[in-house]
This record gives structure tokens, sequence and C-alpha cells, in this order.
């Protein structure tokens, strides 16, 4: 296996701060933090694979200003609980909790290796109230400390909206939101995913859609209120979740 070569991640802290700035979010340390993040990242995924993305500008803008623009949407992360479903190299978790550090994060992925790597990438950064698991989302939901627990749950993970939800919304409180971040064309999954969602304990609200700063790319959150708690059975297994849909 190659050594990693040395990454210099520090060219890109002025587009880190001109995009955290242009998001009206302000973190002392924050760009700095991040900067190392990306160099972690980097020169990590030499040896393993984390992100298809390698051009340093583009890990800036659509892993961490994409990451960041969570906060702008209009919710209240403060001292809140969040539960990163999927997280695989830490997107959008760590970054939220770089920005808001008052978050209380659990990072969720079912490869052990990538949570062993984001452990220590949070050793470096300095980071408290992190919590790395290595575990099947739809298994760890089930557990007690976990179902019905979180303020929120957020996602950018390559599903469809039906699969996350059931994934995402057992771990979610009432009163919770559960986000996923979506495509400006999911529409029409949204749509079909609506039933599910009403019968996991949830209500979509209005969805978010935001432009990250600096580039002509805009995306979409897809908000879900959890209004009653998520019924007992659910979530199913995955294959059953696959073959079965709700």
């Amino acid at each position: 296996m190659p050594d990693e070569k040395p990454i210099d991640f520090l060219p890109q802290l002025p587009r880190l701060q001109q995009g955290l700035d242009a998001l009206g979010i302000h973190t002392p340390n924050g760009a700095e933090q991040l900067a190392e993040y990306g160099r972690l990242l980097l020169e990590q995924n030499q040896v393993m694979n984390l992100t298809a993305i390698t051009d340093p500008d583009q890990v800036v803008d659509l892993h961490f200003l994409d990451s960041a623009a969570l906060l702008t949407i209009g919710e209240d992360f403060h001292h809140k609980t969040l539960i990163d479903v999927g997280t695989g190299a830490g997107f959008p978790g760590l970054p939220l909790k770089i920005l808001e550090p008052s978050l209380d994060l659990t990072l969720l992925d079912s490869l052990g290796k990538r949570v062993t790597w984001l452990s220590s990438v949070c050793e470096v950064l300095s980071l408290d109230n992190v919590t790395c698991l290595h575990a099947r989302a739809e298994e760890q939901a089930l557990k007690s400390g976990f179902r019905d627990s979180f303020d929120f749950a957020v996602s950018r993970a390559v599903a469809s909206l039906e699969l996350l939800a059931e994934l995402c919304l057992p771990y979610v409180k009432v009163g919770g939101r559960f986000l996923a971040m979506k495509s400006v064309d999911s529409g029409a999954e949204t749509e079909e995913a609506a039933r599910a969602i009403s019968k996991l304990g949830g209500r979509l609200l209005p969805r978010v859609d935001y432009t990250i700063p600096g580039t002509e790319v805009t995306h979409r959150v897809v908000v879900v209120e959890k209004v009653a708690p998520t019924p007992k059975g659910y979530p199913r297994r995955w294959a059953k979740m696959q073959k079965v849909p709700i």
C-alpha cells in the first residue's frame, strides 16, 4: 500500500472563509479546523476510499460548504443532539460540529475502517461530545438510548428518500427533525416517500433549497418533522426494506 503524500490544504482557507461569510456563519477557528479536516481527508483518501472528490476547491464547495448550509435553513442546532446516519467520511456531521461546537454529535457508519478514521480526526481536531459508532443503521435504531432520542437525524447518503426515512426517522424524538440532503430534482421522490414518512411518524415540512456560495450548484433539504413515535417493527431488515417498500 502506498504511503500517504503530504497535502497542503491551507491555500483553500480564503475560499473557506469567504464561503462561510456568505452563509453568515462565524465560528472562531472554524475555517482553520475545516482546512485541517480537508488535509486529513485527502491524505487518508490516498490509502482508503473516502471520497471521489479530490480537488481541494471542490472539497471546500461540495463537502464543507454544502454541509455548512444546513446551519442556515432555519433550524436551531445550539446544544442539540444530532445523529448523522451513513456518515461516510463525516458529511455533513463533522462540519456541523466544527461550526456549531455545542452539538452533541453521533456519527454512524457500517464500515469500521471509516469509523476508526473519523475517531482519529475528532482527536486531532480536539472535538468533544462526538460518538463515532460502527453499526448498521437499521439495527442501532432498535436500541434503547437511540430510538426516538435525537433532536436531529441527518443524512447525505445516496439512497431513496423512502429508504432513508425508514432508516433515520426511528432515531428522531417527537418534535425533532429528519433532514435529508437531496438534489433539487427530488420532487417526485419526495411525493413517493410521503406515505412511508407518515406511517413512520413523520410529517413533511416545506423544503429548503440553497445555492452553495461561489458556485451555481443548488441543493435541497427535505425537512421532516417527527410528530409521533415510530411504530414497532420499523426499521425492518435492509433486504426487506429494499424488496418491500412501505
